[in-house]
């Protein structure tokens, strides 16, 4: 595996927008309903993908082969939707860093296990004492956050 800044710097934009998103997906909650809200997200995100596909041409892709990737890797819109009402109904009760902290808690424990099995056609990252030593860290300061 190769480390790109690019990709580091990218991940690193794609966690604060998160943050800044369950912010925004939890105040519009209060105003119009969480469901409501998530159903607003899916739909703003699939205008953007047409106009960014169709209208401005970014797609790199073939979306004509969509018929060849396996069933379950579309699971990932219901996933988005379970994913955006939970954040959305989270962060008004826990607040944006504790909501975000159990995200991110939650995240990279799962990426971990996904990681070491290799699944989903993911090449394998083996599980080492140094990720046990990072899973125990990240859980201590986990806990921190909530102590607060």
């Amino acid at each position: 595996m190769k480390f790109s800044l690019i990709a580091l710097v990218l991940a690193a934009l794609a966690g604060a927008t998160m943050a800044v998103q369950g912010t925004f997906n939890a105040a519009l909650g209060k105003i119009i309903g969480v469901l409501e809200t998530t159903l607003i997200v899916m739909l703003t995100g699939t205008l953007t993908s047409l106009a960014a596909l169709f209208l401005l041409g970014l797609g790199k892709g073939n979306i004509a082969r969509a018929g060849s990737a396996p069933w379950y890797y579309f699971l990932s819109g219901l996933l988005i939707v379970l994913i955006t009402y939970a954040v959305a109904a989270s962060i008004p009760r826990l607040g944006v860093a504790n909501a975000t902290t159990a995200i991110v808690a939650a995240q990279v424990t799962t990426a971990v296990l996904l990681d070491h099995l290799g699944l989903f056609g993911m090449e394998t990252v083996p599980f080492t004492w140094w990720k046990l030593l990072g899973l125990g860290l990240l859980a201590a300061g986990t806990r921190l956050m909530f102590s607060t």
